[in-house]
């Protein structure tokens, strides 16, 4: 078994058509080949849901097995096991691969069937960037076919042979410098499956984070970190082709859950990683956010205005001037998660976190109650603040404080897990839920206040600081009883 470790990147045709000409490449001979792949699967794709790839590949004469794990993609960083062994078509000799994967094969063996082909142009070069590192950089280009229909591969692939993942990394990072290159979300075999199923696009929220109390908290923190990337990457397609607000909200999602990790760990990462990076994921975020908060508006407060103040000019016009204002802003969102900035941001800070040193501070089961307790001390701390006063600021940062809580308690539930964390979770869910809501009013009174016709819309005004007044009551009591809830972990 061999594992392979690679990087895919996604480019334009024109910069398809430069790559040849960077200095990186000048001196190095070129290799080009056309390779046709037949991916298999059962008829209730048994392999997709085992996250496996089968496969015969035609390389010139020769045809080649493959069977792969599935990898965790995370800004185009892909690292699997792979097994590939000489055969001809369809025939599929598994006695080469190791115990669990051999056996699920051989049990599969008479249900695999053809599911879909790729067909690609593949021309590589072989780095030596230094001594005792081997990359090999292949460009394809062709496309998938699936259910009588293709879709276009246009990718490059960077394969460790000898190395580390950092010197993968640094010759992303010395692409990126001088061409467009984006992070790939998705591996050739999941575009493949999405074709197949003519899946539309649809929003992804947070998965589970699988920690452990065994590991140390840096491990944890990378493979939170990394998640969060993978949630963002899962949405950036739907942010840059779909009006669906849910896109652009699970991506905002996924760099605040990104920055309430760091934060988390702040004080256990190296101070430059939090400096260098913080900010510009506070500034993604906020392109991301403008959108979310005028989608809110559109889709929440403009339809109970309308049933409030029916047949009001000041509505229908705050109504057209939110509109051009969501449109206006979803571009500039796009644009965002379509620039140089972004695609290079994703490759530094997953090479960053890769890098990260592991600590020696013992194991993420001793650090997780500390953790916590300072987190629940900050929200008792702003809690009395906000009951103290009619202060949507002070609301609001009650809020942020209570969704790092929420958060960290989702880092850490297969730790916590035990029958104190559903209530606790649940709670705190719940809360969070009408702080957003006094959160949504205290913005669209902004906006509001913002719009050109302002001046002409004392109703909405008011209509909005009643409905905050009429929340209040129900966010005092929601507020003690989850101040009563016993925390599902050592307090301190």
């Amino acid at each position: 078994m061999a594992t392979e470790t690679e990087i895919k990147l996604s480019l334009s045709a024109r910069t398809a058509s430069a790559l040849a000409k960077q200095a990186m490449l000048s001196n190095i001979e070129r290799r080009r080949q056309l390779l046709i792949n037949t991916y298999y699967d059962t008829h209730d794709k048994r392999l997709r849901r085992e996250r496996m790839v089968v496969r015969h590949r035609q390389k010139g004469r020769q045809w080649l097995l493959t069977v792969k794990t599935a990898p965790m993609l995370t800004a185009g960083l892909a690292q699997r096991s792979e097994w590939e062994v000489h055969s001809r078509p369809g025939e599929f000799d598994f006695s080469h691969l190791d115990g669990s994967v051999r056996e699920l094969l051989e049990s599969l063996r008479e249900s695999l069937q053809p599911a879909f082909t790729t067909h690609f142009m593949r021309h590589t070069w072989l780095l030596e960037p230094r001594a005792g590192v081997r990359i090999e950089l292949a460009l394809d280009r062709g496309w998938i076919e699936a259910r009588g229909q293709r879709q276009t591969i246009r990718e490059i692939e960077l394969e460790l042979l000898d190395g580390t993942v950092s010197d993968l990394f640094a010759v992303a990072a010395e692409l990126q410098a001088s061409l467009p290159l984006h992070p790939a979300a998705s591996s050739k075999a999941e575009r493949a499956y999405r074709l197949l199923d003519d899946l539309p696009l649809t929003a992804v929220k947070a998965l589970p984070v699988p920690t452990d109390a065994a590991m140390s908290s840096i491990e944890a923190f990378r493979l939170i970190a990394l998640s969060c990337l993978n949630h963002l990457q899962y949405n950036e397609a739907g942010v840059c082709q779909s009006d669906e607000p849910e896109f652009v909200h699970q991506a905002r999602v996924a760099i605040r859950r990104l920055r309430s990790a760091m934060r988390l760990w702040q004080s256990r990462l190296p101070e430059n990683f939090v400096t260098r990076f913080d900010p510009l994921w506070q500034e993604m975020a906020n392109k991301l956010g403008e959108t979310r908060n005028w989608d809110v508006f559109i889709a929440e407060t403009l339809p109970a205005l309308a049933d409030a103040l029916p047949g009001r000019v000041e509505v229908e016009r705050l109504s057209s001037h939110a509109l051009r204002r969501c449109a206006n802003s979803r571009k500039a969102s796009r644009s965002a998660l379509k620039s140089v900035a972004y695609s290079r941001l994703l490759i530094d800070f997953s090479a960053a976190t890769q890098a990260l040193p592991d600590d020696a501070a013992g194991s993420l089961a001793h650090f997780v109650p500390r953790c916590l307790n300072k987190r629940a001390r900050r929200v008792q701390e702003r809690a009395a603040a906000a009951l103290g006063t009619d202060d949507d600021a002070a609301r609001h940062r009650l809020r942020v404080a209570f969704k790092q809580l929420r958060y960290a308690v989702e880092f850490f539930t297969p730790i916590l897990a035990g029958p104190l964390l559903a209530n606790y979770h649940q709670s705190a869910s719940d809360l969070q839920d009408l702080l957003g809501r006094l959160n949504d009013l205290a913005v669209a009174s902004q906006l509001a206040a913002d719009a050109p016709t302002a001046g002409q819309g004392q109703g909405i005004a008011d209509w909005l600081a009643a409905q905050t007044d009429s929340l209040l009551p129900e966010f005092a009591k929601r507020l003690n009883d989850f101040q009563q809830q016993p925390v599902p972990w050592k307090a301190g």
